[in-house]
Parts: C-alpha cells; structure tokens; sequence
C-alpha cells in the first residue's frame, strides 16, 4: 500500500466488522466473499475479497483473519464484531482446547481451516481483542455493510477504501467521498 494502514484507521479503540459470504457453500464450483470493516479515529477501512472454491466458514474466518491483520499496531484494543458462531465460537473457547491437542477437536479429526486458525491465533496474541456477537440481518449498519460487501466480492467485486468513519452506504460503485487504497 502508498500509505500506512495507520494513515487511515488509529486510535486507542479499533472496531472491526466482518462477515462471509459464499455462493454454492462447498461445492467444486462454489465463489466466495469476505469483508472487514475497521473504524477508529473518526476513519474507515473497508476491504474485501474474495476465494474459488471454498466455504462459508472459511469466509467468515478470513474476514477476522484479514481484519486483523489489517491492524497497524501490536498490543491495539481492538474490539472485534462477527455474526458467525463459527468465528466466534473458534476464537474464544475452541482455539486453546485444539492447540492443547495438538489441532485436533475433541473427536480426534483435525481442524478444519487450520492454515487461517493457526493465523488467527497468532493476531489474537498482539492485541486486547473482544469478540463481540452482532445479529445478522438485524439492521445494524456496519454488518449490513460487511455482508454486502462480502456479497459482491463472493460475485468477484471487491474494494479496498478509506474515508471517514459513519457512512455506511454501498451500492457496489466508488462511492463520493472514498478513496481507494493502492495496493
């Protein structure tokens, strides 16, 4: 990138939004999405992108995964926003029981999407994160964004952009105000 991803999002609190989504779940031919949404010091990120062939779970973890690593600094307060269970689910109680059975769940398989959970834990270890359950399609504007967004990138149209924090708008074009972040 041009410029730091703390040019554009810093502070003393990040927020991150994530959501997943996937076209034809698990199939051969399946497309997906993910998107992370960070907030902080009256900026925006939103970024997303996408992966052929995978699943909604995996979707769902590479938008924590990326959101994460998206953070500027180590040891940031970071309070982390998903709707999937899975995530949140994986990130607060099942992670250090698998890492404890050498990546194994409790029926002896190994872990599914180990390459991103292995990834997760490490992020989680730099910084004070709070998962946070937030109810899909419930009007709350920041997951609504997220889920739309991982939706067009699911359809290939992804975005990396910044500008200020509080607008949540996307109608899948370059929206006014925005500037898109060079890769």
């Amino acid at each position: 990138m041009d410029k730091l991803m703390s040019d554009y999002v810093n502070g003393p609190l990040i927020e991150i939004y994530t959501d997943g989504a996937c076209i034809n779940n698990g199939c051969e031919d399946s497309s997906g999405g993910w998107a992370a949404i960070l907030e902080g010091g009256g900026s925006q990120i939103r970024m997303s992108g996408s992966e052929k062939p995978t699943t909604n779970n995996r979707m769902e973890l590479r938008a924590v995964l990326e959101g994460l690593k998206a953070i500027p600094t180590r040891s940031t307060k970071v309070r982390l926003y998903t709707d999937s269970a899975y995530a949140r689910n994986g990130c607060r109680t099942w992670l250090p029981k698998w890492k404890e059975n050498g990546w194994r769940k409790s029926d002896k398989k190994p872990v599914e999407n180990l390459d991103l959970w292995q990834q997760i834990d490490e992020l989680l270890g730099r910084h004070d994160v709070e998962l946070l359950h937030v109810k899909a399609h419930s009007g709350h504007p920041q997951n609504t964004l997220a889920d739309r967004l991982a939706v067009a990138a699911s359809h290939g149209q992804t975005v990396m952009q910044y500008g200020p924090q509080g607008e949540y708008r996307y109608d899948g074009a370059d929206q006014p105000g925005r500037e898109s972040m060079d890769a």
